[in-house]
């Protein structure tokens, strides 16, 4: 397999010429990328050198990088960007989702040498390299695409201080598989903190930071509703401590199968009758609370043109996708569990995999609902920005009639109150801890 303009190497080893775009070095370093079935393409060192390893994945956006970049969601994967120009508009100060970079490596075709907008403050290139995230450059991103979607998501290494592919080979099928990963502990804030609501106070919401990115507690603030953001290790006594009038669960890494506390703390939010809604990491938790399965995917849904059906409405909605496990739950029926009956609300057009489940009580009532997407994808696109209202409604249908430690409503827990221009600080200097 070829492309005109790709210093990539074929199965065969035999290396094509490459077109010197390295963002802004004067000299290029060589770079190798081997992936864990022994798949080997060469390129040039993007971002800093040295080597790194994780799960081998492809993202579909052709904008957006900084967000997915900052992404907690990606900790411990090297994404291939499948948009052959990256890096054009730099990278800005307002847009990152959290305190830092997340992915492991990455992976581009032709990067940018010269960001061009102006509200870029540094390259593309310049971020990686002081961050430490390793990368490769000047590969034939459509063919390694490709091997991915044939051959399934995968571990690989990427290396500019390795030359010998068969060393690095060895040491990519010693790192660790994404599959049995518990990481939501690895990204999530340490200390407990507090959003509060723009303008008149509606609500107060539990959120649980799996690995939440800064726009999701803005989107519920622009609502109303105060946000206290607690670290994936809060049990419920905490979380009913703060007085909620809902509970949150946020995206994150890894395999839903290995995070165990979390869903012991929402099975006994719902038996509290506690609402719920849930985003990406947070839906799969959520089916497995109602005794569902999950289930690794072949290669996953990354990117922000998913096609994406609400069944409760019939409306097509194109969303922003990063998860690399589902639930499993069937199409046609629903669900008895101890909490409710259980439907798919939400489904992928592209190939029919759960991407939202709802809980209803005995009379028909909405008690939870989740959703595998993003619809605080501050990228775009927005056309599921109104699963946040649905919340609020569903908050407001349910009243305050839950239990709680005390059963009398508290003003406060004493969290630090993070107002809208301190939240970028905030995600910079908190202390650092597969998707979902």
């Amino acid at each position: 397999m070829s492309a005109s303009g790709g210093g990539f190497e074929t199965l065969a080893g035999a290396r094509s010429s490459t077109t010197g775009a390295a963002g802004a070095r004067s000299s290029t370093t060589g770079a190798l990328l081997v992936l864990e079935d022994g798949r080997t393409f060469h390129g040039e060192a993007y971002g800093a050198e040295g080597e790194t390893f994780g799960e081998a994945v492809f993202s579909t956006g052709m904008t957006g990088y900084q967000e997915t970049l900052t992404d907690p969601s990606y900790h411990r994967q090297v994404v291939v960007m499948t948009a052959p120009h990256v890096g054009n508009t730099g990278m800005n100060d307002e847009d990152p989702e959290s305190r830092r970079i997340w992915v492991s490596g990455y992976v581009v075709r032709d990067p940018a040498r010269v960001p061009s907008s102006w509200r870029s403050v540094r390259s593309l290139d310049d971020e990686l390299r002081a961050q430490g995230v390793v990368g490769i450059s000047g590969i034939d991103t459509r063919a390694l695409t490709r091997h991915l979607r044939e051959r399934g998501a995968m571990r690989v290494g990427v290396s500019s201080t390795e030359t010998d592919p068969e060393a690095l080979l060895a040491r990519v099928r010693d790192s660790a598989p994404m599959a049995g990963a518990e990481l939501a502990g690895e990204v999530s804030t340490t200390e407990p903190y507090v959003v509060p609501a723009v303008g008149t106070r509606r609500f107060t919401v539990a959120a649980i930071d799996l690995g939440i990115k800064a726009n999701t507690p803005r989107m519920m603030s622009e609502r109303g509703i105060e946000v206290h953001v607690l670290p994936a290790t809060a049990t419920l006594d905490e979380v009913l401590a703060v007085q909620p009038d809902g509970l949150f669960f946020s995206n994150g890494p890894g395999d839903p199968a290995a995070t165990t506390g979390q869903v012991e703390l929402l099975k006994g939010a719902l038996e509290r009758g506690l609402p719920y809604f849930g985003i990406c990491f947070g839906n799969q938790l959520f089916g497995r609370a109602l005794g569902l399965g999950t289930y690794k995917l072949k290669y996953g849904h990354r990117g922000i043109n998913q096609p994406v059906m609400d069944r409760t409405t019939g409306t097509v909605e194109v969303t922003a996708h990063n998860h690399g496990f589902a639930v499993d739950a069937p199409l046609d029926r629903e669900t008895q569990t101890p909490y409710g009956a259980v439907t798919v609300s939400h489904v992928c057009l592209n190939d029919d995999v759960v991407e939202g489940l709802e809980l209803r009580s005995a009379t028909g009532e909405l008690t939870a609902f989740s959703v595998q997407y993003h619809p605080e994808a501050a990228a775009g696109p927005h056309d599921a920005a109104y699963l946040f209202d649905r919340f609020c409604e569903l908050i407001a249908s349910r009243g305050r009639g839950f239990e709680t430690l005390a059963g009398a409503r508290s003003s406060t827990t004493g969290a630090p109150v993070v107002e809208e221009g301190e939240e970028r600080a905030r995600l910079e200097t908190t202390t650092d801890g597969e998707d979902s």
